[in-house]
């Protein structure tokens, strides 16, 4: 078995990202689609890092930093390669990018329901913060 390889994505990329988050990621939002993900890796071209092992993308996690706030979206791990590593390789390549850029603390999206998501959070040293909800609004064009 290969060793780990993390890189950001390219644009090359995007359609093996979304059909692999349709494998191993957790749910869909409304901008999981090809034109959302082309203007995340045009805006910011080191958000969406990929793991890949033989050749194949095993893993993927967005670090998204807004100048201020550090954010992680589809920690995504392909089931037959979960608790071997590939999480945890991506977590720490996206902290790494979050204190370059100044960042001071991460959060996560996690879906109540993922249970198997919730024990790798608090794995990393992710806690529950419990007197937050989420409050969202599409927009419409």
């Amino acid at each position: 078995m290969d060793a780990l390889r993390l890189r950001a994505a390219t644009p090359a990329d995007l359609g093996t990202v979304l059909s692999f988050w349709k494998v191993a990621a957790e749910g869909t939002s409304i901008s999981d689609d090809r034109a959302g993900v082309e203007r995340l890796v045009a805006r910011d071209p080191e958000a969406l890092i990929l793991a890949e092992r033989d050749g194949e993308l095993v893993g993927t996690v967005i670090a998204g930093f807004d100048g201020w706030r550090c954010h992680l979206y589809r920690l995504a791990v392909h089931p037959e390669q979960r608790r071997r590593g590939v999480g945890g390789a991506l977590l720490a390549v996206a902290e790494e990018r979050f204190v370059r850029l100044g960042g001071r603390r991460g959060d996560a999206m996690v879906l109540e329901r993922n249970e198997q998501a919730h024990h790798a959070w608090r794995s990393a040293g992710y806690a529950r913060q419990p007197e937050w909800s989420r409050w969202v609004k599409p927009f419409t064009g």
